[in-house]
């Protein structure tokens, strides 16, 4: 009997290596090689030609029926759009960029509790007219129904569950049920015989992962994994499995809040700037089509610190609110924290506040929190954050019916924004009376169109003295 070989593979990015190193010369990462053992090549054969094997209907053009592709023209490749999938989920089918596409590999990510398996549960409920496989290898039969009967009373007859962690007995299953969806939940707890090591590690999440995608791709049959989340708030397993998916989408919010923000990591059938926005509650999780009145307070007047901001989350403009506390520092270091947008970017506003417009705040401690559980990378937050940090350090409330939006540069200067006529849509609509923009938007927008009034400015001292006079 042959001796068992083994390998080290960096944990972040897969990288190979005969021994065990302390640096991943690939990716730079320390301490992230793993022992695993290494599989035969007839095992990963004999996985390939299952995966296979579970072809039904037409290979997709320019494969051929043994599996092996032939090189094609560029100008004889079909460029027509596949149709998408329906999952009846407005806000998904946004983050996906119109639904499932037919052969692709979905990753959902979050954390533990966050309403994963909620969120899956609750769509393919809602397709009763697909033919779904739903494979969990952590909870037990009962426990779906239960979820089920919570999520939707009335159940689809397409929808089959299926409780194993065996590849090959899934792929059996799958050849019988013939499922137009097949849900795997979750990825790292599912095993295959022809790799020698426990369910989760890095070599059974690389095979596992990579014979799903074999399947989807040849079988045209979407698939969507679902994945756990390290202590770093990484997705766990190897980098690779990242780079084997389609899309890549994360689910997230605190669990402290009734909201959960479902974001695109990567998506290669529609754009990575989407957000769909959830609420959680007793029966499930429920769209939210205007998340600006959720993340809006109900009454701030009188309130220092609170600036509105009109932001742009992919194609969706929603309104902001923005908390800033300064105080004297109680140590000799002052503290520096923000909850929902980039801490980098508010010490270099605090620098311009200081430089520019001449603040003192170097002994102040400065506090800042996007409501709501919100993370938001709009450049165009940067106009809020300077109100909301002034408010709190001169304790002067901004007047309420006040929004604004602005990308503030490093010579205090406001830079333009994007789509600023959506901004100011938004804004008007949810009864907002005066809206702080960059001056070089307005000579594209017609002024005349808006009833709420406009306040073009150029620089940040022109901002605070339209807000604070």
């Amino acid at each position: 009997m042959a001796k068992d070989k083994t390998m080290y593979v960096c944990s972040n990015c897969g990288y190979e290596s005969a021994k065990w190193l302390g640096k991943c010369p690939s990716c730079g990462e320390w301490s992230s090689f793993k022992e695993i053992k290494v599989a035969n090549t007839s095992g990963t054969n004999a996985a390939k030609s299952a995966a296979l094997s579970l072809r039904h209907g037409e290979s997709p053009k320019g494969l051929h029926p043994g599996g092996q592709s032939k090189p094609m023209l560029l100008h004889e490749i079909s460029a027509k759009d596949e149709p998408r999938v329906d999952t009846h989920d407005d806000e998904l089918n946004r983050v996906l960029g119109g639904g499932l596409v037919p052969g692709s590999i979905t990753l959902l990510g979050g954390e533990p509790g966050i309403g994963k398996s909620t969120l899956t549960l609750q769509t393919i409920l809602s397709m009763p007219e697909k033919r779904i496989l739903y494979v969990s290898g952590e909870e037990s039969a009962h426990q779906i129904k239960m979820r089920a009967e919570r999520l939707n009373p009335s159940n689809p007859e397409a929808i089959f569950v299926l409780c194993e962690t065996s590849l090959e007995n899934v792929f059996g299953h799958i050849q019988e049920v013939q499922p137009d969806l097949v849900v795997i939940d979750s990825i790292q707890t599912m095993a295959t015989e022809t790799v020698d090591s426990s369910p989760g590690s890095i070599t059974q999440v690389r095979e596992c992962a990579s014979a799903l995608l074999r399947f989807a791709k040849t079988s045209g049959v979407p698939v969507i994994l679902i994945g756990h989340i390290n202590k770093e708030g990484t997705l766990a397993g190897p980098k690779i499995l990242e780079h084997i998916v389609d899309t890549v989408i994360q689910f997230e919010g605190d669990q402290h809040y009734m909201y959960r923000i479902l974001r695109s990591m990567k998506n290669r059938f529609g754009s990575t700037s989407e957000l769909g926005i959830y609420e959680m509650r007793q029966d499930g999780l429920r769209q939210v089509s205007n998340p600006s009145e959720l993340l809006l307070t109900e009454d701030h007047e009188g309130l220092s610190g609170i600036a509105i901001s009109s932001a742009i989350e992919g194609v969706r403009p929603f309104l902001v609110e923005t908390q800033a506390l300064v105080s004297s520092a109680a140590y000799g270091t002052p503290q520096r924290s923000a909850t929902g947008f980039d801490q980098r970017r508010l010490n270099m506003l605090l620098a311009v506040l200081e430089k520019r417009v001449g603040f003192k705040l170097m002994q102040k401690d400065v506090f800042l929190n996007i409501a709501g559980g919100l993370r938001v990378t709009d450049m165009a937050m940067d106009l809020s954050v300077i109100a909301a940090v002034l408010s709190s350090n001169v304790d002067t409330p901004i007047e309420p019916g006040w929004c604004m939006c602005g990308e503030v540069g490093l010579s205090g200067e406001v830079r333009p924004v994007s789509r600023v006529e959506q901004r100011i849509a938004e804004a008007e609509k949810l009864g907002f009376s005066h809206i702080i923009l960059p001056s070089h938007n307005l000579k594209s927008i017609n002024a005349h169109k808006y009833k709420i009034e406009l306040h073009p400015v150029k620089k940040v001292e022109g901002a605070l003295r339209a807000l604070f006079g």
